[in-house]
């Protein structure tokens, strides 16, 4: 199995996962406000992104085991990548304080 590391799914899939937990937060702040998602009760849209983001922790791992030795520059750039997309799914929450 050769070829770019970019195409293995330990590399997508956690940005994918990213990008879905920050579609899914944007969408949430949009429909309910964010007033409303203040609430003492984190709610099911909370667990389900902090299950996206955990979740991705094992495919990253995997990535950086496989890849890193083998190609070290794309592995890395693929890496920040994976990191991006985890801190852009991070920034709402972060700045909305919710």
């Amino acid at each position: 199995m050769s070829g770019s590391p970019m195409k293995q799914p330990s590399a997508w899939i956690p940005i994918a996962m990213s990008l879905a937990a920050l579609a899914m937060t944007l969408s949430y702040v949009a429909i309910v406000g964010v007033a409303a998602a203040h609430q003492p009760d984190e709610g099911a849209v909370a667990h389900i992104f902090q299950l996206l983001l955990a979740g991705q922790m094992p495919f990253i791992a995997f990535f950086a085991v496989k890849w890193l030795l083998r190609a070290p520059r794309q592995a890395l750039q693929v890496l920040a990548l994976q990191v991006g997309a985890a801190l852009a799914a991070l920034a709402p929450v972060y700045w909305l304080g919710l």
